[in-house]
């Protein structure tokens, strides 16, 4: 609360029980964060996202990645486009159905991948310090079911 000069106590009026935007303010911290600190590696916002779903779900297909990710299909196009173009992952026809094309990050990318999951560490630190390691999980959980919760009209 330190550097946010008491925004806990600020009267959000009629938005005081709303989570929209603390939310909102939270993401946009993390994203000035991430902004200055990702720049090195020249990548298009929403790459690690993307790059972290391909690692932990090998194969899985563009429609899959941009649900996932909350990226628009376009937006994830535009970002896998380039990270083919730097070769950090491949496209690869389904075995199983030709006209799907399957994600796969190369050694390259696993690579990249590791090097940018320790700048997010360093950018999410005043977090999880402030948090703790079970607040932390908490929050993760919270933000996991408020997703579900909203996807819920997707199905």
């Amino acid at each position: 609360m330190d550097g946010l000069k008491g925004v806990g106590a600020l009267d959000w009026g009629l938005l005081q029980g709303s989570v929209g935007p603390r939310v909102r303010l939270l993401r946009n911290l993390l994203y000035a964060r991430s902004l200055s600190e990702s720049e090195p590696f020249g990548l298009p916002m929403g790459s690690l996202t993307i790059m972290s779903l391909i690692s932990a779900n090998s194969g899985s297909s563009q429609r899959q990645l941009a649900h996932w990710s909350g990226i628009t299909g376009p937006g994830l196009v535009a970002i896998v486009d380039e990270l083919e173009e730097r070769k950090l992952v491949t496209r690869q026809r389904d075995p199983n159905d030709r006209r799907r094309n399957m994600i796969v990050l190369s050694a390259k990318g696993v690579r990249t991948l590791e090097t940018m999951f320790e700048v997010v560490n360093q950018i999410e630190a005043p977090l999880r310090e402030a948090l703790g390691p079970e607040d932390m999980a908490r929050l993760i959980d919270l933000v996991e079911r408020s997703i579900a919760a909203l996807r819920q009209d997707e199905l």
